[in-house]
């Protein structure tokens, strides 16, 4: 991972932080804001984390909490993090656990009285550990469709981080998608082993490129870099850069942490917040996640696979279609 300095939003401590720090019931915060920080692995630019960020900003920013994040920490330095905000008196921790699951529920089990959301593979965790996954695999499914279409030489590079569930998911997805729209798309599958690596993600996207790859599925950021470089497509994961490169990023799966983050606040806020499964409201039908606007490619799309998709997406919507959750690592198919 690329060195970053960490930086941390810090809010002034408040009589109601000291109280929680001293386990007094959540119920009694009903009517001030919500103390929340967070714990990041990687900076908070992001992709995966940006989402987290980008939600709870938004509930600072019309009142509703005071946060505070550290970003960049290491693995081994997770679970001091966690206890220096738990001892300043966080009522609600989130943050990703994936590579620490053991210390941030250990974690958990010593403040009780805190409420913890975290990034996990894992099950919630009685009785304040709750867990959350970017279940986006629908549209990534969508934007497989778009892919599968756009390809002149039916080969389709992909380059993720880890091959984990919350990327062999998507990855899959997209794979379905495509060859919903073209049987004969073949995949290279290429595994950076980072989560931020913008140059390592970017060789690994240009030699896909040099054996015939014209479309890109960027997972991590530096793959539409190199997209762009080469004059090929690229579809994007988890946030819209469409912007950034308006002839190179033909569609995104976006994921929106708001519905997440919104449902674990009121519980928090209303004193009944619990271990539970919060997955669910990253999909579809909570809005937590979405096709993004075709936008610089609404005319360059073919109108016949712009209909299919749209088709598909509201059978999604209408629960008469499933996209199929494939938490194996994807294998290539192209030589």
């Amino acid at each position: 991972m690329n060195a970053h300095p960490r930086r941390a939003v810090l809010s002034a401590a408040v009589s109601a932080s000291v109280l929680a720090a001293a386990g007094v019931p959540m119920q009694a915060f009903a009517q001030s804001k919500i103390k929340v920080a967070a714990v990041y692995t990687v900076p908070v630019e992001q992709q995966w984390v940006s989402r987290i960020h980008k939600a709870l900003n938004a509930a600072k920013d019309r009142g509703a909490i005071e946060y505070e994040f550290s970003e960049s920490v290491a693995n081994a330095d997770y679970e001091r993090v966690m206890r220096q905000f738990a001892e300043k008196g966080a009522q609600f921790i989130v943050g990703e656990s994936f590579a620490v699951e053991a210390a941030a529920r250990k974690v958990a089990k010593d403040y009780p009285k805190i409420s913890f959301l975290m990034g996990s593979s894992g099950k919630p965790q009685a009785p304040n550990f709750s867990v959350f996954d970017n279940y986006i695999q629908e549209p990534a499914y969508l934007t497989g469709m778009i892919a599968g279409g756009m390809t002149k030489s039916n080969r389709i590079g992909m380059v993720g981080g880890f091959p984990i569930p919350e990327v062999n998911r998507l990855m899959n997805a997209f794979m379905a998608g495509a060859k919903e729209t073209n049987p004969k798309v073949e995949f290279m599958v290429i595994f950076i082993n980072s989560w931020f690596d913008p140059p390592k993600a970017k060789e690994a996207a240009f030699a896909m490129i040099d054996k015939g790859a014209d479309v890109m599925y960027a997972e991590r950021f530096g793959v539409s870099d190199a997209a762009k470089e080469r004059g090929k497509l690229a579809i994007g994961n988890v946030i819209d850069t469409q912007k950034s490169y308006p002839d190179t990023v033909v569609v995104s799966a976006l994921w929106n942490m708001e519905p997440t983050i919104e449902r674990a606040l009121e519980a928090v806020k209303s004193g009944k917040f619990k271990a539970e499964d919060y997955g669910q409201y990253s999909m579809m039908k909570y809005k937590g996640s979405e096709l993004s606007p075709l936008g610089t490619f609404e005319s360059k799309i073919p109108a016949d696979l712009v209909k299919r998709v749209r088709e598909r997406e509201r059978a999604i919507l209408d629960g008469k279609f499933t996209v199929k959750v494939d938490d194996n690592q994807p294998k290539p198919t192209a030589k």
